[in-house]
């Protein structure tokens, strides 16, 4: 592995003057930074079974949309409390390879949790989650929003007789 240079290069390589100043030295630093975790990052030991999300929204709903390749509907369990949705699963190793000696596997198997904050004031029955092809996806309508409302203001000494009578 060919690790790169501490001395501060220009894109065109050339050395940077010693002089750089303290702005300099701290790009310097956030470049190392982040080529260091880059490294780490396309590291394939780093891999999890998080899978990968991505969330929509229209006028009326938010669309959570996930990718669980290998999964089925009753690996994973959704639930939501708190204005808050939890997808949890598991992928098992299958039961035909504990037999086998496996040589060599990238694949991942365990238990994983996705949780996501939603808008407040959703309603949890009427949410819907749909499995197909290792995508799921759950669709949750927005809660109506409140609207405005305008409150007379009145005398004081006419509520009082009010509440008298």
């Amino acid at each position: 592995m060919r690790l790169p240079s501490l001395v501060p290069f220009r894109e065109s390589g050339a050395p940077m003057r010693p002089d750089f100043g303290l702005f300099g030295l701290h790009r310097e630093i956030d470049r190392l930074f982040n080529e260091f975790a880059q490294g780490i990052a396309s590291n394939d030991a780093t891999k999890s079974l998080t899978p990968n999300i991505e969330v929509t929204e229209t006028d009326k709903a938010v669309e959570v949309t996930a990718e669980m390749p290998g999964l089925e509907r009753k690996d994973v369990d959704i639930s939501i409390e708190d204005d808050t949705l939890t997808i949890r699963g598991e992928k098992k190793v299958e039961e035909d390879q504990k037999d086998k000696n496996v040589q060599h596997s990238e694949r991942i198997y365990g238990m994983f949790m996705r949780v996501l904050q939603l808008p407040p004031g959703i309603d949890p029955s009427s949410v819907q989650a749909t499995m197909s092809n290792g995508v799921l996806k759950v669709t949750i309508p927005k809660p109506a929003k409140s609207m405005p409302k305008k409150i007379e203001v009145k005398d004081a000494s006419q509520a009082d007789t009010k509440k008298a009578a």
